[in-house]
Parts: C-alpha cells; sequence; structure tokens
C-alpha cells in the first residue's frame, strides 16, 4: 500500500464525516447529545465493531472476493 492510498482514505473519511453535520446540524447535534448518555462500554463495543466492519470491507475491497 503506497502512502497517496492512505491520504486518499484519510481524504474520503473526512469528507463522509463532514457530510452529516453539514446536511442535518441538528440532528448531528442530536445524535452526539444521545451519545454522551451511553455508557463507556457501548461506545466500546460500538467503536469495535466499526473497526471490524471496516477490516473486512477492506479486505473484500483489496482481495476481491
Amino acid at each position: 500500500m503506497a502512502w497517496t492510498d492512505l491520504l486518499a482514505a484519510l481524504a474520503l473519511f473526512l469528507v463522509l464525516e463532514g457530510l452529516l453535520p453539514f446536511a442535518n446540524p441538528q440532528g448531528y447535534r442530536r445524535s452526539l447529545a444521545s451519545m454522551l448518555k451511553l455508557e463507556e462500554r457501548t461506545l466500546r463495543t460500538i467503536g469495535l465493531l466499526s473497526i471490524l466492519a471496516g477490516l473486512l470491507l477492506l479486505y473484500f475491497v483489496r482481495h476481491g472476493a
């Protein structure tokens, strides 16, 4: 993997992260407020599932399964 691939992935991540607050700032604010109410363990579980889903997607994209 080249550095350009990593930078392209970071750029795409930033674009996707910016979509929700740009398109629906009130909904984004409500989402963040509701996340503050979640327990730490729940947030860690969500983070782990997100990491695993990303790795799985990356594997399928790179290996053409």
